[in-house]
């Protein structure tokens, strides 16, 4: 796993802005490389502030949006354009805004679905496997995370089940957050992406950036296990960043 790097910005607002431009950046790289990219967003606070900064960004359209695949890294089990979805959150801020090619974006099922949440993880990574060709997961660019005060990422809570799962999709019951019923990638998935991005701001996330950034034990800090193969960034406000060395 690559050794972390990090960033630290003066504010909320500055930290979305500037990883704002950072992703616009990057995609703009893959895209001019390749032609197409792949991002993982999350949801949360400084997720959302993200998408909106990117939606506001003037360099925005320099990103070829219909040639991008979105994926989620989480879901909460909620019915479909529930408000408290991070499909939802992501819609509003950002997808709305821009020219994106809808069979390139990829939410993950909703409870409304007729789907139970183990037939939902496993139709996601179905899809997942269809996008990669060959594998279990596509390369992703840029696979984003928040940080939660437990130092949980996407939905893979310390201790849980979840984390012992090896596929690349999970179903998780029993959420120490509302909703209980989530879906997740797995920690096996967010490790094949070649930069995972982890997001903090704020003062109750201080503890859990110190944690994410040793040698914890994944299980008991799922965010210590969260790597990417040829980059990861922490990307934190002053606040969050108050107890590193």
């Amino acid at each position: 796993m690559t050794v972390p790097s990090v960033i630290v910005h003066r504010d909320q607002d500055l930290l979305a802005k500037a990883a704002a431009a950072r992703l616009v950046t990057r995609l703009v790289d893959v895209q001019s490389a390749g032609g197409g990219a792949h991002v993982v967003l999350t949801g949360g606070g400084v997720g959302t502030a993200v998408l909106a900064a990117v939606a506001a960004a003037p360099a925005r359209d320099a990103v070829d949006w219909r040639n991008l695949d979105i994926w989620w890294g989480d879901e909460r089990y909620l019915p479909s354009g529930h408000e408290e979805r991070n499909e939802t959150g992501a819609r509003a801020a950002l997808l709305d805004h821009v020219d994106v090619d809808e069979r390139r974006v990829h939410p993950m099922p909703a409870s409304d679905s007729g789907l139970s949440p183990e037939e939902a993880a496993e139709r996601y990574a179905e899809e997942l496997r269809r996008a990669a060709g060959h594998g279990e997961v596509p390369s992703f660019d840029v696979l984003m995370l928040g940080l939660g005060p437990d130092a949980h990422v996407a939905s893979l809570f310390p201790a849980m089940p979840a984390l012992r799962e090896s596929g690349a999709v999970v179903a998780v019951h029993g959420a120490p957050k509302p909703p209980p019923t989530r879906l997740s990638l797995s920690l096996p998935a967010l490790r094949t992406a070649q930069e995972v991005w982890i997001l903090a701001a704020g003062e109750s996330k201080a503890d859990a950036a110190r944690l994410a950034l040793s040698d914890a034990d994944p299980a008991q800090v799922p965010a210590a296990g969260a790597r990417g193969r040829a980059r990861t960034l922490f990307v934190f406000d002053r606040a969050a960043a108050g107890k590193l060395r």
